[in-house]
């Protein structure tokens, strides 16, 4: 038997204690152990709960008991979850976690340790939910080089999106909506924002490159400045709009990494991704194009996502899974301005387009132009385009 203790009781937390507990036999066969929950740290009291003997307030509980092999770490945030995360590899433990914010900011160091203590350190729940991505592209794609990774990495954007695109919905009324469903919350700044998936893609490519991308390096713009007219201007152009996170890696070993709302086109597998659900296209040298779809959020699909993790980590109870990125020191990161795009352009200047070689006229939006460009640096695009439109990138 594995006795194992959660770190959070919240939504992920309750959903990981509902799986070990209901599928304890069918989880038995799979980990070749049976694995028992020890342990659940929460502030809160819980009274009332039907195993309240399991809870405690305090860490050392489970840091200093031997018999605890396998930590999951779902509290969210960084503090104090790095500290509990490094201290239990530290003494000996698997770790596993749903926490983009960690190993976006901190996990080359917990891949280190753990690889020192030949230990484990998993997070599939990180950057998909319930999606499988990350052990993808650590096994079953590993034979090939990454050379794109993207997708819809937020359902509360793809929702409102989705609620803009088919609806005709304005943003804040969707936003709203989103809020009284339950999938934004009070402040949703971290999803409306972009900065939920740029911590994510920042994790995806790191994996794919090999070397720490750095999410504060990634230039990231969220979905609050779209409106009705860009959602419009993109149904011209046989679009749909997106918030997508977006990675490339160069034969040179160049990383590109963005963030923001993009024009998809309607024959595009992204373009009919919608409401909460993600997905994730990956293109590999071998494999060419694999996509990866499903809940990208939610109590029992990211539980289900953290439990796979326990299950790996039981099934290697006394060896380490190779997975790692490295510090790389020098500058690889390329520069947005120099990257070649095609640009959805509208503005009040109806011969604007004549500055822009390619430029194909997609119809009229009230009274602005719409119009595609042909494929320049961005930093050409803004130059000819100066204040007179607005612009949305393509995927192309």
């Amino acid at each position: 038997m594995v006795k194992v203790a959660i770190l959070g009781y919240g939504t992920v937390g309750s959903g990981v204690y509902e799986i070990i507990r209901k599928n304890a036999a069918s989880i038995k066969r799979k980990a070749g152990d049976e694995i028992d929950i020890k342990y659940i740290l929460d502030i809160r009291d819980f009274e009332n709960h039907e195993e309240k003997q399991l809870f405690t307030k305090n860490f050392d509980d489970i840091l200093n008991d031997e018999e605890v092999k396998v930590v999951i770490e779902v509290m969210g945030g960084l503090n104090p979850a790095y500290d509990f995360s490094k201290a239990a590899l530290l003494a000996g433990k698997h770790v596993v976690t749903s926490n983009k914010e960690l190993v976006a900011t901190h996990g080359t160091e917990l891949l280190q340790i753990a690889q020192q203590m030949n230990r484990n350190y998993l997070f599939e729940a990180s950057v998909g939910g319930g999606i499988p991505i990350i052990r993808p592209l650590n096994q079953c794609l590993a034979a090939n080089e990454i050379e794109e990774i993207y997708g819809i990495l937020n359902g509360t954007t793809n929702y409102i999106l989705t609620k803009m695109v088919k609806e005709g919905a304005s943003f804040d009324d969707a936003l709203a909506e989103a809020q009284r469903l339950g999938y934004a919350e009070r402040n949703p700044e971290a999803d409306v924002e972009g900065h939920d998936a740029c911590r994510k893609i920042a994790i995806l490519a790191s994996l794919a490159s090999g070397k720490f991308v750095d999410y504060k390096n990634i230039p990231t713009e969220g979905i609050t400045g779209i409106t009705k007219s860009d959602v419009a201007c993109a149904a011209k152009a046989g679009c749909v709009i997106k918030l997508v996170g977006y990675a490339k890696i160069e034969d040179d070993g160049k990383v590109f990494a963005r963030v923001c709302p993009m024009a998809i086109p309607q024959t595009h597998q992204l373009a009919d991704v919608n409401g909460v659900f993600n997905a994730i296209l990956v293109h590999g040298d071998s494999i060419d194009d694999v996509m990866f779809y499903g809940r990208g959020a939610g109590k029992l699909p990211t539980a289900s996502a953290v439990v796979a993790d326990v299950i790996d980590s039981v099934k290697h109870i006394d060896s380490h899974i190779r997975l790692m990125w490295r510090e790389v020191k020098e500058n690889f990161m390329m520069d947005p301005e120099e990257v070649c795009s095609r640009y959805l352009i509208r503005s009040a200047n109806a011969d604007l387009a004549e500055r822009f070689i390619k430029a194909e006229i997609v119809g009229e939006v009230g009274a602005e132009t719409a119009f595609v460009t042909g494929p320049l640096k961005e930093k050409d695009m803004k130059e000819k385009l100066g204040s007179e439109g607005s612009f949305i990138r393509m995927l192309s």
